[in-house]
């Protein structure tokens, strides 16, 4: 067994990523995702794959970029590398000066819209929703919002991620405490259920605001079959793509927004230069955007 295991780490010791397997990896990733590795991520990249090469019995990065190319399981593996190298990094009522403004100004001014129009209809994205924390954070600002009255209104929380792994971990709604480190007390013991291991489990009627489903931002066939929403969340994904691509996510979610709707971006997110498609409106010390209607 000690034989195995010095084995095991020396392997570990001897796998290293050249400069051409850090390009091509970095391209197949970007070609597949829009996302694109900075140089810097190269040793982070390297660290989060070691794992990967040694249970498929592999010896190089370059058999490993040949795998994702050629293997017939290749896919099963290319979900895996996603999974690996997005930070899922979240948590329930983050940024809560932007919530608050979300809740104050943005909810408001849709629905007294709506109702100026006899309409009853919110339809919310959540673009890169991790572990869903914030899809059903959003879906807890409106319960208080509506009270009881959220049965008379017809309500969509769609959210969506690359990672099938978080996706399944959101649909099961199951959290720990760490990841209620910003949720109000009162708001814990109202919308979720403590269960075994000391975590908490998300109550039946905030599941049934929040749809998941499994979506690549930067696929234009997927994104058109997206429906039209009043607000977009997309807080810290953009970061991850290169200049154009995320003018062309975007441009997507320029489409895919009524007239003068909402996004929110991350607390440090800012627009690519020379994007006019929206406005930004600074409240306090948060900036959201809204959608510029062409003339």
């Amino acid at each position: 067994m000690a034989g195995m295991v010095a084995a095991t780490i020396n392997l570990n010791k001897d796998i290293r990523m050249s400069d051409e397997d850090f390009s091509n990896l970095r391209e197949f990733i970007y070609t597949r995702t829009g996302i694109y590795l900075q140089d810097n991520r190269r040793y982070l990249l390297e660290n989060r794959l070691i794992s990967r090469l040694l249970d498929l019995n592999l010896t190089s990065f370059k058999d490993y970029y040949s795998f994702l190319r050629y293997d017939p399981g290749r896919e099963e593996e290319i979900t895996r590398l996603f999974d690996l190298i997005i930070t899922k990094e979240t948590s329930f009522f983050r940024d809560i000066v932007l919530l608050n403004i979300f809740q104050e100004v943005i909810l408001k001014e849709i629905v007294k819209n709506q109702l100026k129009q006899n309409k009853t209809q919110l339809r919310i994205w959540s673009a890169g929703c991790s572990t869903g924390d914030e899809a059903y954070t959003i879906a807890i600002i409106l319960c208080e919002m509506f009270g009881d009255e959220i049965d008379n209104w017809d309500v969509k929380i769609i959210a969506n991620d690359l990672s099938r792994c978080s996706l399944k971990f959101a649909q099961r709604g199951i959290y720990s405490p760490y990841s209620l480190r910003h949720t109000p007390i009162h708001l814990i013991k109202k919308y979720f259920k403590r269960i075994g291991s000391g975590k908490y489990q998300i109550i039946p009627k905030l599941g049934k605001l929040v749809k998941f489903v499994h979506l690549n931002l930067t696929d234009p066939f997927k994104m058109k079959r997206m429906p039209i929403f009043q607000v977009i969340f997309c807080r810290n994904v953009l970061v991850y793509f290169g200049e154009d691509t995320q003018k062309r996510v975007l441009g997507f979610f320029y489409d895919k927004l009524v007239d003068n709707g909402y996004l929110l971006l991350g607390h440090s997110e800012l627009l690519p230069k020379g994007c006019s498609l929206f406005k930004p409106i600074r409240y306090e010390d948060s900036i959201v955007y809204k959608k510029v209607v062409q003339k």
